[in-house]
C-alpha cells in the first residue's frame, strides 16, 4: 500500500516543486499610478528605488495622466527645485518604463515634443492602467 501511495504522491510533489521553482523566477510586474503632480512624483520615484532595491528584477511601468505627467515634461523641478531628469535616467536605465497619456496632451495643449525623450506617449493614462492589469497581470500601486 505504501508503494502506491508514494507513485501517487510523487508526481504531484514534482508538479508542484515545478509550480513553485517557476512562480518564484517570474518577475512581479507592477503599475505605479500617476495622477495628483509634482508631490506625488516625488513619492513614486523613491518608492520606486526602494521597491527596484528590495526586488531589482520587479518589472515596473509607471503611468501618467492629469496632472501626473508633469514630471515628465522636459525642464520639470521637484518640490526642492532639483530636476527630475537624474531620476527619471536613473531608474529607466534600472528597466523602468515611463508612459504619458495622450489625452492629456490635447486637453492641457501641451506639445508631445515636451515629453521627455524616457517616457512613451499612450493614448489613454486610465486605460493603459486597466490594460496592464487585465491583460498583462500587473499589480497596481498608487503612492
Amino acid at each position: 500500500m505504501k508503494t502506491r501511495h508514494a507513485r501517487l504522491l510523487l508526481p504531484l510533489l514534482l508538479a508542484a516543486a515545478t509550480a513553485t521553482s517557476a512562480w518564484a523566477q517570474d518577475a512581479i510586474k507592477i503599475v505605479y499610478h500617476l495622477n495628483e503632480g509634482i508631490q506625488q512624483a516625488s513619492r513614486a520615484i523613491g518608492n520606486i528605488r526602494n521597491h527596484l532595491n528590495a526586488d531589482p528584477s520587479a518589472k515596473i511601468v509607471v503611468v501618467t495622466h492629469g496632472p501626473g505627467i508633469d514630471f515628465l515634461l522636459e525642464g520639470a523641478k521637484n518640490m526642492q527645485e532639483q530636476p527630475f531628469a537624474g531620476a527619471i535616467g536613473e531608474l529607466a536605465s534600472r528597466g523602468v518604463q515611463f508612459r504619458v497619456c495622450n489625452n492629456t496632451l490635447v486637453s492641457r495643449n501641451i506639445d508631445p515634443n515636451k515629453v521627455v525623450m524616457e517616457a512613451k506617449i499612450v493614448p489613454s493614462g486610465v486605460a493603459e492602467v486597466a490594460r496592464l492589469q487585465a491583460r498583462e497581470g500587473h499589480a497596481y500601486l498608487r503612492p
